[in-house]
C-alpha cells in the first residue's frame, strides 16, 4: 500500500497517479532533483516573507501613516493565518493533489503580494498579508510532502535534508533580500518581489511530478475546523502579550481558549473514522521527539532573531543591510550539515543529536551575554555560529522524525504538523522575548534617564528606538542619552538571552530522555 499511495504523475496530471514511471532511472533521478529544486524555492518563499518586512517597517509606516498596532499586523496576520490553516491545507493536498496545492497557493502568495506594492491602505496590506499567509499554508506542507513522495527510501533523508536547511536558512535570505532591495528601492519593491518570484514558481511547478493518497479518503471537515480555529485563538493570543501583558484577558482568554479546542479536536480525531490526524501518533517517541524539539528550536529562534536584529540596528548601528549580511555566518553551518543528517544520524540515534544541537544552541546564546556596547561584529559572529552549528545539526533528523513516523498517503498531514509546529514556536519565541526584552528595559532604563526632561524620559522609557529617536533634541546630552538606553537594551537582552538558554537546556534533558536511541529501529531515516 505504502508503494501506491506514493505514486506520482507526470506534470499535468494530478488527477491520474497511477500512471507507471518510467523504467530508466537517469530521468526519474532528473526529475526527483527537478521537484526538490521548485519545492526548495517555495519553502524559502514562505520563510522569507516572513521576516522581510521586519526591516521595511518604518518606511511603511512613514508612507502610510500606520499605527503600531497596524505595523504588528501587517507581519502577524501572515503569521497568524499560515498557521492555522497548515493542517487542513497538509490533508487537501494529500486528498486532491500536493502539486495542485503548491500551485494554488503559489497563485494566491502571488496575487496577494501585488495588493501591498499598489496600496497604501495599512488594512489593505494587512488583508493582503493574510491572504498570502493562506496561499503559504497550502505551499508549505506540499514542498515537505512532494520531495518525500518522489524519493525512494535510500535517497529520502538526504533530500529532507536540504529541505531543512534550505527552510532553517529561509529568514536570513528573507533579511538579506529585503535589505538589498531596501538598499536600492522603495519598501514595495520587497512586495513586487515576492509576486514575481511566486509567478515564476507557478509557471515551473506546472512541470514537476505530483502525488496524492489513491485511497481518497472523506476529509475531516470538523477536525480541519476544529484545529484552524485552535491554532488561529493560542497565535492570537500569544502574538498580543507583548503589547498587552501576559495576564490580559485577550490573551489569557486567547490561549485558554486555544487549548480547550485543542483538545476537543483530540477527542473528535480519536472517534473519526478517518482522522485528520491520528494525535496518537504524539505518544510515538520518535513523531513526539520531533514536534517538541523543532517547536523549542523555532522558539528559541525566533525569540534570538528578535534581539540580535535590534542589536545590530540600534546598538552596533547597522544598517538593514548591514544586518542581512552580518547574519550570514547563520547559514553557513545550516548548509553543511543538515544535508549530512543521512550520514550522521543513523550513527548517531536522535537522543545523542538532539541533546547535542540543543546544548550547541543554549551555549550559544550564553556567549552572546557578553556583547557590550563597544563590541565589534566579532564578539557577535562566533556565538552566531555555535547557535547556527546547534540548529544545523538538529533540524534534518527531527524533520525527518515526523515524516518517517506516518504512512505514505499522509505525509501531507505529516509536514503541515512539523510545520504548524514551526509557526507555533516562531510565535511563542517572539512573544516571550518581547514582554522580557520589553521589562529588562524599562526596569534598567528608568533611573538612567531621571535626569532627562519628561518628554525625552518618556520617549527612552518607551522603547530603545524611542531614546535614539529622542536623542538630537538635546544638543551635547545626546551622546549620554543614547548610551545610557543602549546600556539598559543590552542588560534587558542579557536577561532575555539566560532565559531562553536556560528554556532550552531543560527541553534538551528532557527531549533527550524521552528520544529514542541509536538502537531503536525506527531512528534510522526511512519511512515505516
Amino acid at each position: 500500500m505504502a508503494d501506491k499511495a506514493s505514486a506520482v504523475s507526470p506534470a499535468g496530471a494530478d488527477t491520474d497517479p497511477e500512471i507507471a514511471p518510467t523504467t530508466d532511472p537517469a530521468p526519474a533521478s532528473r526529475r526527483r532533483t527537478w521537484t526538490l529544486c521548485v519545492a526548495c524555492c517555495s519553502v524559502l518563499m514562505v520563510i522569507s516573507s516572513m521576516v522581510a518586512l521586519n526591516t521595511a517597517l518604518g518606511d511603511i509606516a512613514v508612507a502610510t501613516s500606520a499605527n503600531q498596532t497596524q505595523l504588528t499586523w501587517i507581519i502577524d496576520s501572515y503569521t497568524l493565518v499560515l498557521a492555522c490553516l497548515l493542517l487542513p491545507a497538509g490533508a487537501i493536498g494529500d486528498r486532491y493533489g500536493r502539486r495542485g496545492a503548491l500551485l494554488f497557493g503559489l497563485a494566491v502568495f502571488a496575487l496577494a503580494s501585488i495588493v501591498p506594492a499598489l496600496s497604501t491602505a495599512p488594512t489593505h496590506i494587512i488583508a493582503a498579508r493574510a491572504v498570502a499567509g493562506a496561499g503559504a499554508a497550502f505551499m508549505m506542507p506540499a514542498t515537505l510532502s512532494l520531495i518525500t513522495a518522489s524519493y525512494p527510501a535510500d535517497e529520502r533523508a538526504k533530500a529532507v535534508g536540504i529541505w531543512a536547511g534550505i527552510c532553517g536558512c529561509g529568514a536570513v535570505v528573507g533579511m538579506m533580500g529585503s535589505g538589498v532591495l531596501l538598499h536600492f528601492w522603495p519598501w514595495q519593491s520587497i512586495f513586487w518581489a515576492f509576486a514575481v518570484a511566486g509567478l515564476t514558481l507557478v509557471v515551473l511547478t506546472t512541470t514537476i511530478t505530483s502525488s496524492r493518497d489513491p485511497e481518497a479518503k472523506p476529509l475531516d471537515v470538523a477536525g480541519a475546523v476544529v484545529i484552524a480555529t485552535a491554532v488561529a485563538a493560542l497565535v492570537y493570543g500569544i502574538l498580543g502579550a507583548p503589547d498587552r501583558g501576559w495576564t490580559h484577558p485577550v490573551v489569557l482568554g486567547g490561549i485558554a481558549g486555544g487549548l480547550i479546542m485543542a483538545a476537543a479536536f483530540a477527542i473528535i480525531e480519536l472517534r473519526a473514522r478517518y482522522p485528520l490526524l491520528d494525535v496518537r501518533l504524539f505518544l510515538d517517541r520518535q513523531f513526539g521527539t520531533g514536534a517538541a524539539a523543532i517547536t523549542v528550536l523555532f522558539m528559541v529562534l525566533f525569540g534570538f532573531f528578535y534581539l540580535a536584529m535590534q542589536l545590530m540596528q540600534l546598538v552596533m548601528g547597522y544598517s538593514p543591510i548591514g544586518i542581512a549580511f552580518a547574519l550570514t555566518p547563520l547559514a553557513v553551518p545550516l548548509l553543511i550539515l543538515s544535508p549530512l543528517s543521512s550520514w550522521y544520524l543513523p550513527r548517531l540515534g536522535l537522543r545523542v543529536v538532539v541533546f547535542t544541537g540543543l546544548g550547541l544552541l543554549a551555549t550559544g546564546l550564553l556567549l552572546m551575554c557578553q556583547v557590550r556596547v563597544d563590541s565589534s561584529y566579532w564578539a557577535l559572529a562566533w556565538p552566531m555560529l555555535v547557535i547556527s552549528t546547534g540548529v544545523g545539526l538538529f533540524t534534518a533528523p527531527t524533520t525527518s522524525a515526523i515524516m518517517t513516523s506516518v504512512s505514505d498517503d499522509k505525509q501531507g498531514v505529516a509536514s503541515a504538523v512539523n510545520d504548524t509546529t514551526r509557526e507555533v514556536g516562531a510565535a511563542i519565541g517572539i512573544a516571550l522575548t518581547g514582554s522580557l526584552l520589553a521589562a529588562g528595559y524599562t526596569k534598567h532604563i528608568g533611573p538612567a534617564v531621571a535626569g532627562f526632561p519628561v518628554p525625552v524620559q518618556d520617549a527612552a522609557r518607551g522603547s530603545l528606538a524611542g531614546a535614539v529617536a529622542a536623542a538630537p533634541h538635546l544638543g551635547p546630552a545626546s551622546g549620554q542619552l543614547v548610551t545610557v538606553a543602549r546600556v539598559a537594551f543590552l542588560h534587558a537582552m542579557q536577561t532575555s538571552l539566560v532565559v531562553l538558554a536556560s528554556i532550552t537546556a531543560v527541553a534538551g534533558v528532557l527531549i533527550a530522555c524521552w528520544a529514542p536511541g541509536r538502537d531503536r529501529s525506527h531512528s534510522a531515516v526511512t519511512r515505516r
